[in-house]
């Protein structure tokens, strides 16, 4: 019998990686990513070096990604099928042989497997290993904690409409913005509305040797990248 591993590959660096989703990935003989059409991907770029001779590979790649709306019924239409395929697919293969499924940061925290777990529970054996989430790896670049005492920290996708995103940084003591890339001038906006701005840094490609860290307000908007989050520290008056 067969099975499917998730391994959290954790924020990018490969050397962040557990010992656990190290082993998986040393011992593939499958691996499944997902990556963008043309792209090498960001999981498979983490495990370079590392798989088996003769492991198989198994790229899934994404029909779409910013040709659509995200919120459109086309989008999540194309989505579904594709998720729905990739399940199927997945089931046959890991009724013989073990599977790994590779994922960046942890797999249930804003993770593209987390859609293919919903299909496959109770239809295939999985073990899911945790990893160390991209923005625990971006905040601690930073060199400055993220939270004190009882600071309130808030994580917000930034496909949240403008005023929703303003509201929730109001609100809190620190927080972290997911999901930038192209909505960059809305969070821009949302951090000026929220009196924010000066205080919020975007860090990209956190871990790796494209790491990059700097203030918001700095930014050129179209100079972001997908693997990049916006956060304010907490800690008022403590540092």
């Amino acid at each position: 019998m067969g099975r499917i591993i998730c391994a959290g590959l954790g924020p990018g660096d490969p050397d962040l990686m557990s010992l656990r989703a190290a082993r998986a990935v040393q011992g593939a003989g499958h691996v499944a990513y997902f990556r963008k059409a043309g792209r090498q991907g960001q999981a498979r770029r983490i495990v370079e070096g590392m798989l088996a001779p003769g492991c198989v590979e198994y790229a899934m790649e994404y029909p779409v990604t910013t040709e659509l709306s995200a919120d459109s019924a086309a989008y999540i239409s194309v989505l579904n099928g594709f998720y729905d395929d990739w399940a199927t697919r997945l089931e046959k293969l890991a009724a013989t042989e073990e599977v790994v499924v590779l994922c960046e940061g942890d797999p249930f925290f804003y993770g593209s497997f987390m859609h293919l777990h919903v299909r496959l529970r109770g239809r295939v054996e999985m073990e899911i290993v945790p990893g160390i989430t991209g923005m625990s790896g971006c905040w601690t670049a930073t060199g400055r904690p993220i939270t004190w005492g009882r600071d309130i920290l808030t994580i917000l996708p930034g496909t949240l409409p403008q005023d929703e995103l303003a509201r929730r940084m109001r609100e809190s003591d620190a927080f972290v913005v997911m999901k930038t890339g192209r909505n960059l001038p809305k969070i821009k906006r949302a951090l000026v509305a929220a009196g924010r701005l000066e205080a919020a840094v975007l860090v990209a490609h956190g871990t790796t040797r494209q790491q990059r860290i700097v203030h918001v307000s700095e930014m050129a908007e179209g100079d972001c990248p997908y693997f990049a989050v916006v956060m304010a520290h907490g800690g008022a008056g403590r540092e």
